[in-house]
């Protein structure tokens, strides 16, 4: 996926935000981690990751065109 709009920037930060906060939900719920939690645990890490780089790469790339103006 790659974001070409301001527009979805906004939106995926809101669906970081919403995966950054189940993220930490799970883990302040569970007091010995199991197979299964630390599976999701580390599944949310990888998209939140994901989208963290996409918004990281949209802004660079605004900020080059915006220099290049």
């Amino acid at each position: 996926m790659n974001i070409q709009t301001q527009r979805e920037s906004d939106i995926t930060r809101e669906k970081l935000q919403l995966l950054q906060q189940r993220y930490d939900a799970i883990r302040q719920q569970s007091d010995g981690v199991d197979h299964v939690q630390e599976l999701t645990l580390r599944s949310l890490k990888g998209l939140i990751n994901q989208l963290t780089e996409e918004i990281a790469r949209f802004e660079g790339h605004s900020i080059a065109r915006m220099s290049n103006a």
